[in-house]
């Protein structure tokens, strides 16, 4: 009943809610965002949500569009920029995300929507992660976020998708809230965000 209806509608009503609370934030990120980032302060990219079905996720922009003498972008921590790391560490970023909720393409909890690129690379028991809309934030993101393996990334998520309930959802957001304020898992401990998914060989096994 819970993950089928009332899900939703808690979505759809605290989205809206936290969208008109918010629309100050919005403003002023807005503004900061297109002078530390020289233009557009949204950062747009094509996501598979539930089912695979592709939609467009929107955030705010945290990399700059800083390119090399070929016209190349420069490395992500060439261009994760002070102000950037401070919208990743605080996960304002975000917030953006709430009028994917918004429109039924996203849900307050659930996995986070990875690379359109990684489709083909999941193994039967990762690609069970798209049974579910995908989340602001998840199981995963309170149980590591970036600083955990790309394998224990998605049997957590596996894991949120068989026990989905209310009180799971309560105990992720809460948990999230406390993880904000400690800045935890914000980064890899080799990479400036997260190292890109390559697949999982056969032998390794997500449970």
């Amino acid at each position: 009943m819970y993950p089928k209806y009332i899900k939703r509608i808690l979505d759809f009503l605290l989205s809206l809610t936290a969208l008109l609370v918010l629309s100050p934030v919005f403003l002023i990120l807005m503004l900061l965002g297109a002078w530390f980032m020289k233009g557009n302060p949204f950062f747009t990219q094509l996501r598979p949500g539930k089912n695979e079905k592709i939609f467009r996720l929107i955030k705010f922009r945290t990399m700059s569009c800083e390119k090399d003498a070929d016209g190349n972008l420069l490395p992500d921590e060439q261009r994760l920029n002070r102000y950037g790391k401070l919208l990743r560490s605080t996960s304002l970023d975000e917030l953006p995300e709430l009028v994917n909720i918004l429109l039924g393409q996203m849900s307050i909890v659930g996995p986070r929507p990875l690379l359109v690129k990684y489709l083909p690379l999941y193994n039967v028991e990762q690609r069970r992660r798209h049974d579910v809309r995908p989340g602001l934030t998840g199981w995963a993101q309170v149980n590591g976020r970036n600083a955990i393996s790309w394998e224990e990334k998605f049997r957590l998520d596996v894991e949120y998708v068989e026990n989905i309930s209310f009180f799971m959802d309560l105990k992720v957001i809460f948990t999230t809230v406390g993880k904000i304020f400690k800045r935890e898992g914000i980064s890899s401990e080799t990479a400036a965000t997260m190292e890109e998914f390559k697949g999982t060989p056969e032998k390794q096994s997500v449970n």
